[in-house]
């Protein structure tokens, strides 16, 4: 009889499980140390998502729901209960034949040409301070401070000290053009009329331009002082080198700070409140403006909340547009 063999080839040593339970030694609970990894990220964004619904998500809904209902002064009191109307309040804001459609699109004209003359004029001269205190020179932290003054200042006390100057027909403004400069032959009032829109623009401009000079100056940080010395060295002029090198390479920093001053200068509420009190002007009327005159003025909640709505809406379509247009677009895996 033949005896059984192994072949010493054949065998296999089997190496101990560390995972496996063994006598003597406890397993330690992973599910629940899992289970603990997986809920911390959740913890620690949680008071800022609930502060986010309570302060923008759930006010954005309820706003949305005023639009379709008949939320007047009269059913104020129990708002629960209004009576849906459906798209009428839109149908009043937006029909031309309407006082209300009136002024909604004169409004919103105002505010189109109110926005590109702020952000034009806001971004020109931050542009012109960075690219002037770019380079290095004796008192340039000096006027660096000195220009964030405004930015710094809060936007209330700022527009407050520009009303006082432009309020009084014998105030600073009028003693500085009439008396100092002799430009104006007589004392405006700058509030009233169609002055009370550049009024509007030189203290929204005042107030903005610090911003855009600070996000173009750390773009221009940004840019090697190689590149500059070889274009000079090649003949190129101080405009070329802006032209085709410093514009090219602060795009992304440019396509980001005209989308945020246009929303922010669009939607701009503080600088004419202040400056005209709840009622603005005719020839100064902004959208945000007048969405306050029609819901707290005139008691008209579900108008107001329907041209905030179509506010809402137009913002949207502009960024995006302004998204695809000019932020650059992913390359797939065969570009």
């Amino acid at each position: 009889m033949m005896a059984p063999t192994l072949e010493a080839g054949n065998r296999r040593r089997v190496e101990p499980d560390p995972a496996a339970p063994t006598q003597g030694r406890p397993v330690p609970p992973a599910p629940q140390r899992k289970r603990k990894k997986d809920l911390f990220p959740y913890l620690l964004i949680a008071p800022a998502t609930i502060m986010e619904l309570l302060i923008h998500i759930i006010p954005m809904i309820l706003g949305v729901w005023i639009a379709f209902i008949a939320l007047t002064q009269l059913s104020i009191g129990n708002w629960v209960k209004a009576k849906f109307i459906g798209f009428e309040n839109f149908v009043a804001g937006l029909s031309p034949s309407s006082p209300i459609g009136t002024q909604f699109y004169g409004a919103l004209g105002r505010t189109l040409l109110f926005t590109v003359i702020v952000v034009a004029l806001a971004w020109a001269l931050g542009m012109f301070a960075a690219v002037l205190l770019s380079s290095s020179f004796r008192g340039r932290g000096l006027l660096r401070t000195l220009f964030l003054v405004p930015y710094a200042l809060p936007s209330y006390v700022g527009t407050i000290a520009w009303a006082f100057m432009f309020n009084q027909r014998d105030g600073v403004i009028n003693r500085f053009l009439v008396d100092d400069l002799g430009l104006l032959d007589h004392r405006p009032f700058w509030l009233l009329g169609s002055n009370a829109f550049w009024v509007m623009v030189i203290v929204t401009v005042w107030q903005f331009w610090p911003f855009a000079f600070l996000m173009l100056l750390a773009a221009l940080q940004n840019i090697p002082g190689e590149v500059y010395e070889a274009a000079a060295l090649d003949g190129a002029s101080l405009w070329k080198q802006f032209t085709n090198i410093t514009l090219p390479m602060i795009g992304q920093a440019n396509s980001v700070l005209l989308l945020m001053l246009s929303l922010w200068i669009f939607n701009q509420f503080n600088v004419p409140y202040v400056l005209f009190g709840p009622a603005s002007p005719p020839e100064a009327t902004l959208i945000s403006p007048l969405i306050y005159q029609q819901s707290f003025s005139n008691w008209n909640f579900g108008v107001g909340g329907a041209m905030s709505v179509l506010l809402l809406v137009v913002l949207l379509i502009a960024s995006a547009f302004y998204i695809r247009l000019v932020m650059p677009k992913g390359k797939g895996p065969n570009a």
